[in-house]
């Protein structure tokens, strides 16, 4: 039967094709997760992903929706879905994926929108859109439980049974203030299923400060924080200790995912993409490379112009051109790597711009060392090409090997010097450390790379071949 084929593979055509017979498109369905039905939904044309939204069951439907891989697809497929059923299913939605659909929205669309869903789901939106979505009011959900301190164990217990299956997750218990409503004490639903049921549930679990952060905290350094402290969950309060909502270990992920892309996409040079690969249009993509990529070949021009400059002693030593491509990518290579290095580092707290001396003390030596590991097998290359009659560098191929040698000890340092301090320069100016790209780094390193190797030509081959 075509229905029990679905469970090997469920393509995106053959589940549109099934919506012409309810009875398979419901037995294709039955054992598919959430996660897959949106990754097959995402590969659908608009009109299509709504109509098997629409046919999807309640439940179903809502946890397709919640799906962070449907989540750049969400408002063309809304579109396709009945009015009828769509407020019941936004209102369905957790409350930061509800925020996100929202975001996304053109503010016509939104505001007919908020007219479909209840009156706590606009509330818990109006609270949510007022923080931007890399902080942790925009990622955070307003479906927690909470409890009076005046609660019992058994009382505490009871409500969670009563309120869980609403609630986004019930493993973490917050118990508040009965008059101001201010965050006392954190308690796991494990230590509540142990602990006497007569135990106020302010004696229960763990009795130090709870952990917890402002809404406009960024959300790496949320993530850092769960990280830490192996925590399901942390309470988002505002000034007054009031709680606002909580950042689930899964929401982390979900945008630490995202901001790992956006700085990859970065470090490419290139602007971030909006929108998955595949799905994103050739217009937007031209428009997200062009840009870095004209900057890079503008930047590259002064390379040209450092040429030109030397154009003199090139014709006088035309084997010094042999090697320029040799030197330049190899201070670019070290470049690179500093860069690498140093983004992560600055990403994790392991250090901070206050720290960009220490770096430099520690970039130099390194870079000269590595200068000098290359420098050698430079220096090697061609003496022993020249021994083995493989090539001929000429009468004073000992000076060019030598000046080879030098070259990339300087060009290699100061490469290694210049990627480390670049991020911290972009960071001290307001800008992300991650927009210091790879290629961004190797062009810097190109112009100058060419004055110290033609310096230190002038230098060694003085008065021979100079």
């Amino acid at each position: 039967m075509i229905a029990e084929r679905t469970h090997e593979r469920l393509t995106p055509e053959l589940l549109y094709l099934l919506l012409g017979d309810p009875a398979d498109f419901e037995a294709a369905i039955a054992g598919a997760r959430a996660a897959d039905l949106a990754e097959a939904l995402v590969q659908l044309a608009p009109e299509a992903g709504g109509k098997v939204i629409a046919a999807l069951p309640f439940d179903m439907a809502v946890q397709v929706l919640d799906e962070p891989e449907l989540a750049h697809r969400r408002v063309d497929f809304i579109e396709h879905v009945p009015k009828a059923a769509l407020g019941a299913l936004v209102d369905a939605m957790s409350s930061d994926q509800q925020a996100d659909l929202f975001r996304e929205l053109p503010e016509k669309e939104r505001a007919h929108l908020l007219a479909l869903v209840d009156a706590p789901t606009r509330e818990a939106l109006t609270l949510l859109l007022r923080y931007p979505p890399k902080t942790a009011g925009g990622i955070m959900t307003t479906e927690y439980v909470s409890v009076p301190s005046t609660f019992t164990v058994e009382q505490a217990l009871a409500y969670v049974s009563e309120v869980g299956r609403s609630k986004e997750t019930i493993y973490t218990i917050y118990v508040l203030d009965p008059e101001t409503h201010t965050l006392l004490h954190v308690v796991s639903l494990r230590d509540l299923m142990l602990a006497d049921r007569t135990l106020p549930v302010l004696q229960c679990g763990n009795r130090r400060k709870p952990l917890e952060v402002p809404p406009t905290m960024g959300r790496e350094d949320v993530a850092r924080m769960i990280s830490k402290y192996n925590l399901l969950a942390v309470p988002v309060v505002d000034d007054d200790g009031h709680v606002l909502g909580i950042v689930t270990v899964d929401d982390v992920i979900d945008a630490i995912v995202r901001e790992q892309t956006e700085d990859v996409q970065k470090f490419g040079g290139m602007e971030a993409l909006d929108e998955p690969y595949t799905q994103i249009s050739f217009g937007a993509m031209i428009k997200k490379r062009a840009g870095w990529l004209c900057a890079l070949f503008v930047s590259e021009m002064l390379t040209a112009t450092a040429m030109q400059h030397f154009e003199g002693e090139i014709s006088k030593a035309v084997v010094l051109a042999m090697f320029i491509p040799l030197v330049m990518s190899s201070g670019g290579n070290s470049g690179s790597q500093a860069t690498s290095l140093i983004i992560r580092s600055l990403a994790l707290r392991e250090i901070t711009v206050r720290d960009w001396w220490r770096v430099a003390l520690r970039e130099l030596p390194t870079g000269l060392t590595l200068g000098a590991i290359l420098g050698v097998i430079g220096f090697v290359r061609i003496e022993l090409w020249q021994r083995l009659h493989l090539f001929d560098y000429g009468h004073y191929h000992m000076l060019v090997a030598m000046t080879v040698g030098a070259a990339l000890v300087g060009i290699v340092a100061f490469g290694s010097l210049a990627g480390s301090m670049l991020p911290f320069l972009l960071k001290r100016v307001g800008f992300d450390p991650a927009s210091a790209s790879a290629p961004f780094v190797a062009t810097l390193v190109d112009v100058t790379g060419l004055i110290i190797y033609f310096t230190v030509a002038f230098i060694f081959l003085r008065g021979t071949l100079l």
